[in-house]
């Protein structure tokens, strides 16, 4: 990576003003991490790092983007915005215009610059990392790596690497850990890992890491599973702020057990609930969670949008799902992409938000639960939109402010305090 001068001049990404920064920063994104993981962890002394950053620096808590799914919130966080500007809605979504159901995960859905890309148009040097390969492709949209001053893999395919298409090769070896597999807390390991040793070898500007919430999913906070991982976690975040980096946390969405007493997931089948109101297929469900990596939560998720036929009774409809147990909200297009500032052209004429212990499905034999390794815990709705907000840096909040996660990049290169 070429090295530009530091300055501290201003960068311009969507409407919003970076400041250049005078130390590398690095973002990372805590996949499905609800803040009692982090808590559970101290409580045990098995996260002494994480617990000396948030009573040195700042210890926070912030909203994410409804649907609380990963792909909308990082993109939210690697763009500062809301799904209203980026486009991107959920990991799936129905294209009208195609008549297809679409995996929202190329470069050409997102409709706003990363941050990261404004920064390297700027001379930065960048670096982005993600767990899942899902995922590399938006968060790299802009980046040349042509120019030598940007790197961006995935951990999923991180042997896969090459300069032309990520701006480095040899990435197992450069990282001294093999290929994991994607159903592994060591996914998220190599992403920190990979992390640590680009900012001991290129110190770029400006990283962005993005874990996977693989270990979220199979256990809760304070289990020996969830705090050996955040025991990983907070050495290589020890190593990261050793480095002199600003570390600034956050996480895409939380995590809540969704499953009935006698451990089977607690589903509402809304494919089913439309067929038998209106006909069959006549109403088209989508779950905006689907992904390729379905093995952990079956395409189970808590926020659902659904497309009416002509003619159908909405208003009716709204009225008996609102009435319906588990389901927390039921509400039209216009109001949802108002209140959740989504794009109106990706969501459906209805959106069901079901409650804390409840998901949403379309029929049952759609939905491939063989691979749960336990009861169903998952995401997508209001009650797993409380994330951290941890930065190892005092900050200069403005009293009252409502901070979001993708208010992260705002907070590490705009509101650390400068005598830091």
């Amino acid at each position: 990576m070429n090295a530009p001068a530091r300055t501290s001049r201003e960068v311009l990404a969507n409407g919003r003003a970076y400041r250049f920064p005078a130390t590398p920063t690095v973002a990372v994104c805590i996949d499905g991490s609800e803040p009692g993981y982090i808590e559970a962890a101290i409580d045990r002394g098995l996260a002494p790092n994480f617990a000396r950053l948030m009573r040195t620096g700042a210890n926070l808590r912030a909203l994410s983007v409804i649907p609380s799914f990963t792909n909308p919130n990082n993109m939210s966080i690697i763009t500062g915005t809301p799904p209203s500007l980026h486009g991107i809605a959920g990991n799936y979504f129905y294209d009208v215009a195609s008549g297809q159901e679409v995996m929202m995960n190329d470069a050409r859905f997102l409709r706003a610059q990363t941050i990261p890309a404004a920064f390297h148009d700027a001379g930065a040097r960048v670096a982005v990392v993600t767990a899942k390969d899902k995922l590399r492709a938006l968060l790299a949209k802009g980046l040349d790596m042509r120019a030598g001053r940007a790197i961006a893999f995935s951990a999923e395919r991180a042997d896969r690497a090459t300069l032309a298409e990520n701006g480095i090769d040899g990435v197992p070896g450069f990282v001294g850990r093999p290929v994991p597999d994607v159903y592994s807390a060591d996914l998220s390991e190599f992403v920190l890992a990979a992390g640590v040793r680009i900012l001991e070898r290129y110190r770029p500007d400006l990283m962005y890491l993005s874990t996977t919430d693989y270990v979220q999913h199979a256990a809760a906070p304070g289990s020996d599973m969830a705090n050996a991982f955040y025991a990983m976690m907070d050495a290589y975040v020890g190593r990261l702020d050793a480095a002199g980096a600003v570390v600034a946390l956050t996480a895409d969405h939380g995590m809540n057990a969704k499953s009935r007493p006698d451990g089977t997931p607690d589903v509402l089948y809304l494919q089913d609930w439309f067929d038998a109101r209106l006909g069959a297929a006549a109403a088209r469900v989508i779950l905006p969670i689907t992904d390729p990596y379905v093995a952990h939560h079956g395409a189970l998720g808590s926020f659902a949008t659904v497309y009416l036929p002509a003619g159908a009774d909405q208003a009716g409809l709204l009225a008996t799902l609102d009435a319906t147990a588990g389901v927390e909200l039921a509400i039209d297009r216009a109001e949802a992409c108002l209140r959740f500032a989504l794009p109106p052209d990706r969501i459906g004429d209805v959106v069901v938000v079901s409650a804390r212990t409840k998901v949403l499905g379309t029929t049952a034999s759609r939905h491939d639960l063989s691979g749960l390794s336990g009861p169903l815990r998952s995401h997508g709705g209001l009650s797993e939109q409380t994330v951290p907000m941890i930065v190892n840096r005092a900050l200069a909040v403005p009293p009252g402010r409502t901070l979001r996660n993708f208010d992260i990049f705002d907070l590490a290169l705009n509101l650390v305090q400068q005598a830091s």
